[in-house]
């Protein structure tokens, strides 16, 4: 069964029309690796990721949470309960992703001071 990005050419990031570009707007997207590296931790429901991820609104969670289901980097279990239970858990996928972004995120919270140095002065 073909994924959600079938294409007859071999994958290229390089390339603008190849699938593969979806995939890495919505992992290098602020609230897609917040929520990747968030779910690290394991199952939560959305109000407890929301209070995890400090800034993100009701519609920007719920927008990257369906992206990443439909990437399959995130399941989303329906307890079909009253009141409504949800649980969002990373696939195999997405905990490799994850684990690859949380490198990132602590690369760039250990090398932060680097950045002022680096970074031409204001005029």
């Amino acid at each position: 069964m073909p994924g959600p990005f079938p294409s007859p050419l071999p994958p290229n990031v390089m390339s603008a029309n190849c699938p593969s570009r979806e995939v890495l707007r919505q992992l290098t997207s602020r609230w897609g690796l917040l929520v990747l590296i968030a779910l690290r931790d394991g199952t939560f429901r959305f109000a407890e990721l929301r209070r995890r991820i400090d800034g993100v609104s009701e519609r920007m969670l719920s927008e990257t949470l369906g992206n990443l289901v439909r990437l399959g980097l995130v399941t989303r279990h329906d307890h079909a309960e009253v009141p409504p239970r949800v649980d969002y858990a990373l696939t195999e996928l997405g905990n490799e992703a994850a684990e690859r972004l949380f490198a990132l995120a602590g690369w760039i919270e250990a090398t932060l001071p680097a950045f002022d140095t680096a970074a031409p002065a204001a005029k």
